[in-house]
């Protein structure tokens, strides 16, 4: 089931009971809403697209303040409605699942809002799949089972090192790590971290840990602590094609040689393009040529180039700082374009570099208590892997 699913069944089943004041006839379908919390997206905008008076919301979330934070809305989130059309879409209950297991649920009681919170008691799972790369790294593991959100992130992580276009050949194979969360009875909550992947590669290995940080952040390391490359993505997108390479071509549209500052990847219209690194946005506009197009600013001299989108991220603007795999548009064929694709380029102090082969700035290596830990916990994981079984694909972790 899905978490979309899930959440609506629950809306009709947590909060359509009967109040005391309300008529005794269910509300019609078209009064339950899931919103999906998009990039810059708030709760009282997301109520407000949802037709609730402005007055209403600002009810709503301060009822929803002792217990969720305004602002603590997640990329992706779900956020479901009750509603009565006949009313002006007057808001008659809300429901957040602000993690696997826990949901918040807002409800009208005569003239006051309830807030009722319900936290299933869930048990961490350690799962692991390993199969041959067979039609790409995201269609293996997802047929394997794991979560999509899950895959999209570890191909973003892996980007830094693995050339998903020309280092994947037949033979191929990948393991993974991850966590699954599940009720007591064994319903499927959710997943949690991803937290050990390795690939082997034309028979050569790599083999990446998740390590959490004292100050709470994570990051990817190889075995002996240095980090995952050099902190930028050579491949800003999921699933896409590389169709022209960095150098001399003869251009598409114009018809003569001139020198290619980038790369080119085809993708479906509309596929999501990422941050290569954290950075500040320089530009998101219109320009000759490249259609619309991002500009992202980073340490150490170094600009990244994102052209031809169909759109920017929502709320994007120059002078917003980014995160490393944050949303920043759309694939599209904006400008002087032939099809759908994204043009990226990195330049470096100005002059434009080849992704594929550029020296970028490296992030810094586990040292001291934080390596310590590090390595400890890589043994106690490697020991937990080899606990699963032949035929088994999970194993009970210690509780939350």
């Amino acid at each position: 089931m899905t978490s979309a699913t899930r959440l609506a069944l629950s809306i009709c089943a947590l909060l359509a009971a009967p109040l005391a004041d309300a008529a005794a006839s269910e509300p019609p379908a078209e009064a339950q809403r899931v919103l999906t919390v998009r990039r810059g997206d708030t709760l009282g905008e997301l109520l407000a697209g949802a037709g609730v008076s402005q007055a209403e919301a600002h009810e709503a979330i301060a009822a929803l303040r002792p217990v969720f934070p305004p602002r603590g809305l997640a990329v992706g989130q779900e956020v479901g409605l009750r509603l009565d059309p006949d009313r002006d879409n007057a808001l008659l209950s809300l429901e957040i699942e602000p993690a696997p297991g826990r949901t918040i649920a807002l409800r009208r009681q005569a003239d006051r809002w309830v807030v009722e919170e319900q936290v299933i008691p869930r048990q961490r799972h350690l799962a692991r799949i390993e199969a041959p790369i067979i039609g790409g790294v995201y269609l293996t593991l997802t047929r394997a089972g794991m979560p999509a959100p899950l895959t999209h992130s570890l191909i973003r992580a892996l980007s830094h090192e693995v050339d998903f276009q020309r280092d994947i050949q037949p033979g191929d194979r990948i393991a993974v790590a991850f966590e699954r969360l599940r009720a007591p009875d064994g319903d499927l909550l959710g997943h949690g971290q991803l937290l050990h992947a390795s690939l082997t590669l034309s028979g050569r290995e790599l083999s990446v840990w998740r390590h959490v940080e004292s100050d709470g952040d994570s990051a990817w390391y190889h075995g002996d602590g240095r980090p995952l490359a050099g902190g930028f993505l050579r491949t800003p997108l999921d699933g896409a094609r590389l169709t022209s390479g960095f150098g001399m071509r003869r251009h598409p549209v114009l018809g003569f040689s001139r020198r290619h500052e980038g790369l080119d990847f085809a993708a479906p219209p509309g596929t999501p393009i990422y941050a290569a690194s954290d950075g500040v946005v320089t530009a998101a506009r219109m320009e000759r040529g490249y259609g619309r197009t991002v500009r992202l600013r980073h340490p150490g001299g170094v600009e990244t180039v994102y052209a031809h989108m169909s759109r920017f991220a929502r709320n994007l603007k120059a002078g917003d700082r980014v995160r490393q795999g944050d949303v920043i548009g759309h694939v599209g064929s904006s400008g002087m374009s032939t099809g759908p694709h994204l043009h990226y380029e990195i330049r470096i102090a100005g002059r434009a570099q080849d992704p594929a082969r550029a020296s970028l700035p490296a992030g810094e290596r586990l040292r001291g208590s934080e390596l310590a830990s590090f390595h400890d916990r890589r043994r106690e994981l490697t020991r937990q892997m080899a606990q699963i079984a032949s035929g088994r694909t999970e194993i009970a972790l210690a509780g939350d």
